[in-house]
C-alpha cells in the first residue's frame, strides 16, 4: 500500500515504481502502467479497478460516473478511507493474513520450491530460451514478487500443483488439474486514456440496467475471511460480481523471503473458476457463444470468453471488438463485444464524451500449451481511434470495419496469385508455402498503414473518402508485392505449363496469373480506381 512496487510511465516518459496510494495520487501525472508483459499490467489493473469500484460503492449508474468523470482527479479521500479499513490485508509479509497468500502453506514433506513455480516467463522445466537465469532466479525483489504474485492468481498454467496439507483434493501429494488462472480464458481488453486517471475511469464501468450487473454478496478477496488451503465451496466462492471476478484466488501461494528479497514460492490449486454467462459480470473481455455447452444444455445462448487469435493483429479483428449496429434480429449474436467497449459506445452516444475523443483500446491474452500446462506465448496489441469509431451507428465504424475487409480480401486476391506462380513453375498449386508467406509480407506492411489511418480518423472525416485513400494504400503495398512476386517466378513460371482444370486445359504462366491478379484485385478495391475512367491497376 505504501512502498513503491507497480511500474509506471509518467507524462516526461519517465519509468518509475509507485505503490498503490500513490498510483491513485498521482494518476492524473501518470501516463500509463509499464510492467514487464501486458499481462502483468492487465492484472494490476484489475487490483486497481476492485478498489475503486468499491470506494465509488459501484459507481452506482451512469449519473455517479458522470460525477467522478468530471472532477479533476480521482475520489482519493474516499480511496484513502477505504484502503485505511483494511490496511493489514495489503501486507505482502503478514505473518496471518498475507496479501494474496495462505500464511501457513505447506506440503506433507515440507518441500521448498523455487522461483520458476511463480515467474511466468521462465518456463518450469524447459529453462532454455530466457533472459533471466543463474544467480537471477535465486532472489528478486519484494516489489518484483508482488507483481508476479498478481500475475499468477491471474494466468497461471493448469496442470499438476503442489499438494498442500489440508486439501482434500490432493491425491498422492499431488495437487490435479482445475485449469487455468483466473483471467487466463479471457480475450482482455481495456481502454487507455490519455492519463492514468482516464484510464481507470473509462474502465470504471458502472453498476445498472445494461452495465455491470450488481450482487451484495460480491467482495473483493480482502473483504472477505483469509482461505485455508482447501478449496472453498461452490455455494460461498461464487463468483458473484466484477470485485469476485478481478480478486480471484485462482491458487493457494505461499511466498518464501523477507522485505530484502523472495528466493521462492508454493503453488498449489486455489478456486476453480466458471466463466459461462459471465459477459455482464466481466467488463474487460470478448464473450462468444459456445455451440457443444448449447448442444448439451439444449438452450441458447451460452457465451464463454474467447481469448484473441494471436496469430492476426488486432485490427484484422476489429470487429469483434466494436459493439455492433442495431439489429431486429431474433438470432443471438454470435460474439459479444466487451462491456467496457458497450460502455464507451453509450458514453459517446450520450455526449458525455466528444465526436473528438480519441482512446487507445489494449487487448491482452496468453496461449497455453498441450494441456494447458505451460505459458507458450503472451499477446498484447493496442488500437489508437476516434470514440465515434466504437458507436454501432456512426458511419466512420462502418467504414473501419469494411476497410479492414478490404485489406483481407486484397491479400487473398494475392496468395491466389502466389499459388498460380507455382502452379506455373513446378505444378504444386496445392503447396500454401508461398501464398502464406506473400500473406505474411502484405499484412505485415499493411499493419502500420492502418494504424496510423485508423489514428487520424475524427471529426470532419470523410467515410467514403477515407475507404477510398485506403484501398489505394492497400492496392499500392499489394501490386508492388505481386509484381516483385512475378518478377522473381522466373523462367519456368513465364514459360509454364498446361494443366487439366474441370474438365478443361488451362496455360498456367507468369502473364496469365498477372492477368487473373489484376482482374480480382480491381473487383476487391474497386473504389481505389478512377471508376468513370475504369483506370488499370498501376504498373
Amino acid at each position: 500500500m505504501d512502498e513503491p512496487w507497480i511500474p509506471v510511465l509518467d507524462l516526461s516518459g519517465r519509468l518509475r515504481e509507485v505503490s498503490l496510494r500513490g498510483l491513485f495520487a498521482d494518476a492524473g501525472e501518470l501516463r500509463m502502467l509499464a510492467c514487464e508483459l501486458p499481462t502483468q499490467s492487465f492484472a494490476i489493473l484489475r487490483l486497481a479497478l476492485a478498489i475503486l469500484h468499491r470506494a465509488t460503492d459501484g459507481p452506482p449508474g451512469e449519473t455517479a460516473w458522470r460525477e467522478l468523470w468530471k472532477q479533476p482527479g480521482l475520489p482519493l479521500s474516499d480511496v484513502e478511507d477505504y484502503l485505511a479499513a483494511f490496511r493489514d490485508r495489503f501486507d505482502l509479509l503478514h505473518p496471518e493474513r498475507p496479501f494474496y497468500q495462505v500464511a501457513d502453506l505447506q506440503t506433507a514433506k515440507g518441500e521448498v520450491f523455487g522461483l520458476e513455480r511463480l515467474i511466468a516467463d521462465v518456463p518450469n522445466g524447459f529453462p532454455f530460451l530466457t533472459t533471466r537465469a543463474g544467480t537471477g532466479m535465486d532472489r528478486i525483489s519484494a516489489a518484483e514478487a508482488a507483481r508476479w504474485l498478481l500475475h499468477c492468481q491471474a494466468f497461471d498454467p493448469s496442470g499438476i500443483k503442489s499438494g498442500a496439507v489440508g486439501d482434500a483434493r490432493v491425491k498422492g501429494g499431488r495437487g490435479y488439474p482445475i485449469g487455468v488462472g483466473s483471467a487466463g480464458s479471457l480475450g482482455g481488453v481495456y481502454l487507455e486514456g490519455a492519463t492514468l486517471r482516464e484510464t481507470l475511469l473509462l474502465n470504471l464501468v458502472p453498476t445498472g440496467p445494461g452495465l455491470l450487473a450488481s450482487d451484495a454478496r460480491d467482495l473483493p478477496v480482502w473483504e472477505r475471511e483469509p482461505h485455508g488451503p482447501s478449496e472453498e465451496p461452490a455455494t460461498a466462492r461464487g463468483p458473484f460480481g466484477v470485485l469476485s471476478l478481478y480478486t480471484w484466488q485462482s491458487r493457494r501461494i505461499r511466498l518464501n523471503g523477507d522485505r530484502h528479497g523472495i528466493t521462492g514460492a508454493m503453488v498449489a490449486n486455489g478456486d476453480k473458476i466458471e466463466w459461462q454467462d459471465r459477459q455482464l459480470m466481466e467488463p474487460l473481455s470478448v464473450f462468444g457463444r459456445s455451440g457443444p455447452r448449447e448442444r448439451e444444455a439444449k438452450r441458447v445462448p451460452i457465451y464463454l470468453p474467447r481469448p484473441h487469435d494471436h496469430t492476426r493483429a488486432l485490427w484484422r479483428g476489429l470487429e469483434t471488438l466494436l459493439p455492433p449496429p442495431a439489429s431486429g434480429g431474433s438470432e443471438p449474436p454470435q460474439r459479444l463485444s466487451p462491456l467496457v467497449m458497450q460502455w464507451l459506445a453509450r458514453l459517446r452516444v450520450h455526449r458525455v464524451l466528444g465526436d473528438d475523443f480519441t482512446v487507445t483500446s489494449r487487448a491482452v491474452s496468453i496461449t497455453y500449451g498441450v494441456q494447458q500446462a505451460t505459458t507458450s506465448e503472451v499477446f498484447g496489441d493496442s488500437l489508437t481511434m476516434n470514440v465515434q469509431v466504437v458507436s454501432g451507428e456512426a458511419e466512420l465504424r462502418t467504414t473501419v470495419v469494411d476497410s479492414a475487409g478490404d485489406a483481407e480480401e486484397a491479400v487473398k486476391v494475392l496468395r491466389s496469385l502466389a499459388a498460380d506462380l507455382v502452379r506455373a513453375a513446378a505444378g504444386q498449386g496445392t503447396d500454401n508455402g508461398a501464398a502464406d508467406r506473400a500473406a505474411a509480407a502484405a499484412y505485415a506492411e499493411l499493419d502500420r498503414h492502418f494504424r496510423r489511418w485508423l489514428a487520424r480518423l475524427g471529426t470532419g472525416s470523410d467515410a467514403l473518402a477515407e475507404r477510398r485513400a485506403w484501398q489505394r494504400t492497400v492496392l499500392k503495398v499489394v501490386v508492388r508485392l505481386g509484381r516483385d512476386m512475378i518478377a522473381a517466378a522466373g523462367p519456368a513460371a513465364a514459360v509454364g505449363r498446361v494443366e487439366r482444370d474441370n474438365g478443361k486445359d488451362v496455360h498456367y504462366c507468369s502473364a496469365q496469373a498477372e492477368a487473373w491478379f489484376r482482374r480480382k484485385i480491381y473487383k476487391a478495391l474497386e473504389l481505389a480506381f478512377d471508376t468513370s475512367a475504369k483506370e488499370e491497376v498501376p504498373a
